[in-house]
């Protein structure tokens, strides 16, 4: 990919390493100038993107620790993306003061996305590689009786997010950078959208699932979220989860999302 990048438009990129976390991938690169870069593969067209880098121009110049786009490249299988290579390491030890840091920074996401499209909750039907129905429809009786719940949460109110609020789709510990306890940056912005900050803090709550004594999270979440869009947001992490796993975990890890997503399942 590096290869194909540099030919597409004669950055002289040096591949470095491979990035050793994340479900996609990633890789280090350097400029030939000495910076260093992230290269990853873009989603979405080569003017989707260039949208999601001036939001997150403007919600760098808001404060928040973002990557700038530093290229984007059109490849014969999607975009190269290359961002500029934020301080700091993924969070060792995920406690509470690292999800209240969390918490408090998505504060910053009000307001920032009135140009992007809301994204779907995927309730109705399949998502693009994610969030597929027809794992749960095939796997067992439970997840049969988890997507009907979710198919009857689609058909309520709320369908689905409002708000121009700038909306990270994947707001979890593994997308926060940290140096001396201090998040340094947010990161794996391929899942961006217009609508509601307060979902990030379920795909959080779900990144945390049973780690740590998280009453007050679940407190939380009830006295910030109405209740029917908390049971909107909870479906489509359900859906997202029990879908990976099934098709790329293990039967445990399928059985404990199912245990989680079933705590709030009514």
């Amino acid at each position: 990919m590096v290869r194909e990048v540099n030919q597409a438009s004669g950055a002289g990129l040096e591949f470095v390493v491979q990035a050793g976390a994340g479900e996609v991938g990633a890789a280090f690169v350097r400029w030939p100038d000495g910076r260093d870069g992230v290269l990853t593969r873009g989603f979405g067209s080569l003017g989707d993107l260039r949208r999601t880098a001036e939001v997150l121009e403007a919600a760098r110049r808001g404060g928040l620790p973002v990557p700038r786009y530093q290229l984007l490249a059109d490849l014969p299988d999607g975009v190269g993306v290359v961002q500029e290579r934020l301080p700091g390491q993924p969070p060792e030890t995920v406690d509470r003061a690292l999800l209240e840091s969390m918490i408090a920074l998505t504060d910053h996401f009000t307001g920032l996305a009135p140009e992007l499209p809301v994204p779907s909750m995927y309730l109705l039907e399949s998502g693009p590689g994610f969030c597929l129905h027809e794992s749960l429809q095939r796997y067992d009786d439970r997840t049969r009786r988890l997507l009907h719940w979710i198919h009857e949460v689609g058909r309520d109110e709320p369908g689905g997010m409002t708000g121009d609020d700038l909306v990270h789709l994947d707001f979890h510990t593994g997308n926060v950078l940290t140096d001396a306890g201090r998040i340094t940056g947010i990161v794996d912005w391929d899942g961006i959208g217009r609508g509601d900050r307060r979902f990030a803090l379920v795909t959080l709550r779900f990144d945390a699932e049973s780690r740590l004594p998280l009453d007050w999270f679940d407190d939380l979440l009830d006295s910030t979220l109405d209740p029917a869009v908390l049971r909107l947001y909870w479906a489509h992490m359900s859906l997202r989860m029990v879908d990976w796993s099934i098709r790329h975990h293990t039967p445990a890890d399928t059985t404990r999302w199912l245990d989680f997503a079933e705590t709030r399942m009514r």
